[in-house]
């Protein structure tokens, strides 16, 4: 299965099943898309009717470009067949109930009131709670108990706002600290905020312990305050930003991201994005809301070109602000063409449900934090365990090639079938196709890798190398399975 563009004067041809990234010229970009179902000589014949102005171009240039073709369809990097679907579950069936990931909802509360907050101001459609510490200690006895083999365990502190239960965040810490020599395990912990409550001793805390930050801010002042005001309706922009910057810096280089939301009301996000570069924040995300069809805030059809045309301005403008050394990292944007995860991590996805679990003040155990809150989905608690083992076979089978619409779908094995919680949400079952986002991850894919093309095609410009000959820079993937999923180990790639 082959994908081609053209962006940002780049003609680029992406070989799904290979991974191969081949920037081509618009010779070899229209030989590529003719040859499955022409003949040579067809091929000749429209290309001389084409290109018969161009001096360049002959037909001996079109018979050596049509072999290069013919080459790299013979070293399967281009027109690769599909052999991966008959893997598509097995990764999750094989790994036996094996936990690595938990996400801690520490405080069903929020200082906050967030117009579009998916989790209804920190309270889930219940009721506002703070996680205990023996809560807390169960769900992490837990998670080692479950975790198997695997060294390396993330946690993630979460809420509503989980600076609001700090003691709680950090008793968690020092007694996973504590047992995780003995133990044989790695704890990574992560903190997402909205920085209302940062201080000194956070930002230290955090720096010591903390693998990870999430920082909470839409961007620009105005479209920022809009949404995120406390209960006395004030906006927390001038609050907040100062803390952030300060956080960032003491972190000397650690792991950290800003992560906003754009709206239907700020579909020029773009420019939110630029406001937090400009700020001096250089590791940056900005997600799409989550809302129901009905509300003010939600993305429209209408909208959906205009995201399109800003997420290719985010691009090129990132390329020109690299080359001033005013670079910066945009999530959807970090894609690894050399050495990416494994065709078993890009079927089988993110966990949800089985890998990866939330826990609720309570101790209950839901597949992910957006899910919790949907009683449906309940799967078991910390002490009693998974009694739901229906729904974690349901989740089993969430993977690129569980939905009919996306097993033609050229971003198959980047997505590895999307959100489950998206896709619920969006159509009532998690093996359902949220098409909205499907249409914006693709184009931030297509923006991703011509990012990584412009780097090879300008090594002068992007420090980056380049590789290929003349005629085409080729970034050749690498989705070969391993002969044994044993063999995998506990991989830094996967985990």
């Amino acid at each position: 299965m082959l994908h081609q563009y053209k962006l940002n004067g780049y003609d680029i041809v992406l070989d799904t099943c290979s991974g191969s990234v081949h920037s081509v010229d618009d010779l070899a970009y229209d030989i590529i898309a003719m040859y499955p179902d022409h003949s040579e000589e067809d091929i000749v014949t429209a290309m001389l009717e084409k290109y018969g102005d161009d001096p360049t171009i002959d037909e001996g240039e079109i018979l050596e470009c049509i072999g290069d073709v013919r080459y790299l369809e013979e070293h399967q990097k281009l027109y690769t067949p599909d052999t991966y679907e008959p893997l598509a579950g097995e990764f999750k069936k094989r790994s036996g109930g094996i936990v690595k990931a938990m996400c801690l909802h520490v405080a069903h509360t929020c200082n906050l009131t967030c117009d579009y907050c998916f989790a209804s101001q920190g309270k889930y459609h219940g009721d506002r709670a703070l996680m205990s510490f023996e809560v807390a200690k169960q769900a992490m006895d837990y998670l080692v108990a479950h975790s198997g083999s695997r060294r390396n365990l993330e946690v993630d502190f979460f809420g509503g706002e989980p600076l609001m239960n700090w003691d709680v965040v950090k008793q968690t810490v020092e007694y996973c600290r504590s047992i995780e020599r003995q133990a044989g395990k790695n704890f990574r912990f992560t903190l997402t905020t909205n920085g209302m409550l940062i201080d000194d001793e956070v930002i230290e805390y955090c720096n010591k312990e903390m693998s990870n930050v999430v920082l909470s801010l839409d961007g620009r002042k105005e479209v920022h305050d809009r949404t995120r005001k406390d209960y006395a309706g004030k906006g927390s922009w001038e609050r907040i930003v100062p803390k952030f910057q300060k956080m960032v810096e003491a972190r000397g280089g650690k792991n950290y991201y800003m992560r906003g939301t754009f709206t239907h009301l700020n579909t020029d996000f773009t420019n939110d994005i630029f406001q937090m570069a400009d700020l001096g924040f250089r590791e940056l995300s900005m997600e799409p809301v989550v809302a129901k069809p009905d509300d003010p805030m939600a993305l429209t059809p209408e909208d959906l070109e205009v995201l399109k045309q800003e997420y290719e301005l985010l691009a090129t403008e990132m390329l020109d602000r690299e080359t001033r050394g005013e670079g910066f990292t945009f999530y959807h944007y970090m894609i690894d063409l050399k050495h990416g995860p494994c065709i078993y991590k890009r079927i089988s996805g993110c966990g949800v449900g089985t890998e990866y679990m939330a826990v609720t003040p309570w101790g209950d155990l839901y597949p992910c934090h957006q899910f919790v809150g949907e009683e449906e989905y309940k799967l078991g608690d910390v002490w009693n365990g998974v009694q739901r083992t229906d729904l974690q076979d349901e989740f089993r089978v969430c993977n690129a090639y569980a939905r009919e619409d996306c097993k033609d779908c050229w971003a198959k094995l980047y997505c590895s079938g999307g959100c489950a919680a998206n896709a619920y949400h969006a159509t009532g079952s998690v093996t359902g196709v949220y098409d909205y986002g499907c249409e914006l991850f693709r184009k931030r894919l297509e923006c991703a890798i011509m990012i990584q093309v412009a780097h090879e095609e300008h090594p002068e410009r992007y420090t980056l190398h380049r590789v290929g000959g003349d005629r085409a820079v080729s970034l050749n993937g690498r989705l070969a399975a391993v002969s044994d999923l044993e063999d995998c180990g506990d991989c830094s790639v996967c985990d």
